[in-house]
């Protein structure tokens, strides 16, 4: 079937999905999306992610079973670490052990082109989820959006802007004046989503809360890693006296709001607004003060279900895969975080 002759599908999983224009009457080959034939027996799926140990990573881990469970799928899950040199040789181990697809959240971009081919030349189908990878460079930023391997997970923009937009109610709320406040948006600065959503939500906070000055600090989008660079960045800053803090995940507000913690800055004094709630959740389990005001909570039970459940029409019923799906979001606080399922971490 020609691809000028396909129309862009979704996965009935019962979850909310945004399915972008792109790839959808182009023309061309969608990345990730030309080498299978319709399975007829039963399907067996390799699920390669990054930091499997993250809360929100044994959340997809779960809903990625149950899913299979349901649909009667062998699925494998593997815990790829932070180690982008396993990913290709765990891929190629999967094609070995004939798996029919592969879903993967690659832990460094620069592997994509890489994973792109090792799939081809194995013909598996190549869904990714979360973090994009392109088929034709190291880095989704520069890539054009027909080369970006077919991707499951959450908006970045729909994300950042939640995320900005609440900043804004916070600091409206608190009466912080623009010349004693400043922003920190921290991130891993080679991942794309990541930008997608620190520059969505300073859009959005600069729209309702115009003139505060924000400051970029790059991480490793880890708790530690963050916490050493905001560190640095509040003491480089010394007449601040009102901190808002946002990321590319829990791990870096979590890293900031330590941080002015542990130089001094009062709660009252910082609007961390997290995203994912799993880190955030621990702040409110008890009725200490904390920085962490809100956190947009990603439920990653949700995107390993929708994964497999795209992967699964794809090979069974020769749907498309979208070029990108995605989840829904909750914003959670101190009042609503367990009534929302949060699952601290």
């Amino acid at each position: 079937m020609s691809r000028t002759s396909r129309r862009c599908t979704s996965a009935a999983t019962g979850l909310v999905l945004a399915l972008s224009a792109t790839g959808c009457s182009s023309g061309k080959e969608a990345a990730g999306d030309d080498t299978t034939a319709e399975v007829t027996g039963r399907i067996s799926l390799t699920y390669l992610q990054k930091q499997g140990d993250q809360e929100y990573f044994v959340g997809e881990a779960a809903g990625a079973t149950a899913k299979a469970r349901e649909l009667g799928i062998d699925l494998k899950m593997v815990n790829l670490g932070n180690d982008a040199n396993k990913t290709v040789s765990e891929i190629q181990s999967a094609i070995a052990q004939k798996t029919n697809g592969l879903i993967v959240v690659v832990p460094d971009p620069a592997v994509g082109p890489q994973v792109v081919r090792t799939a081809k030349d194995g013909k598996v189908a190549l869904l990714t989820s979360d973090d994009q990878i392109c088929t034709t460079g190291p880095d989704p930023s520069a890539c054009g959006k027909t080369d970006l391997v077919p991707r499951i997970g959450f908006s970045g923009a729909q994300m950042g802007v939640e995320v900005g937009k609440r900043a804004a109610e916070e600091y409206k709320k608190a009466g912080w004046r623009a010349e004693e406040t400043r922003v920190i948006s921290a991130w891993k600065q080679d991942v794309t989503v990541c930008g997608d959503r620190v520059g969505a939500a300073k859009k959005a906070f600069g729209a309702a809360a115009p003139g505060v000055q924000a400051l970029d600090v790059p991480t490793d989008n880890t708790p530690t890693g963050a916490q050493d660079k905001i560190a640095a960045t509040v003491t480089a800053h010394p007449k601040v006296t009102n901190w808002v803090v946002w990321g590319c995940n829990d791990e870096n507000v979590m890293g900031g709001v330590t941080a002015l913690q542990n130089s001094g800055i009062s709660p009252d004094r910082v609007i961390g607004i997290g995203l994912g709630a799993y880190l955030a959740c621990k702040e409110w389990q008890s009725d200490k003060p904390s920085g962490m005001k809100a956190a947009l909570f990603i439920n990653g039970k949700d995107v390993g279900a929708l994964a497999v459940q795209t992967m699964y029409d794809k090979l069974k019923n020769g749907k498309d895969f979208p070029q990108e799906a995605f989840a829904p979001t909750t914003m959670v606080d101190r009042t609503s975080w367990k009534s929302s399922g949060v699952v601290c971490g």
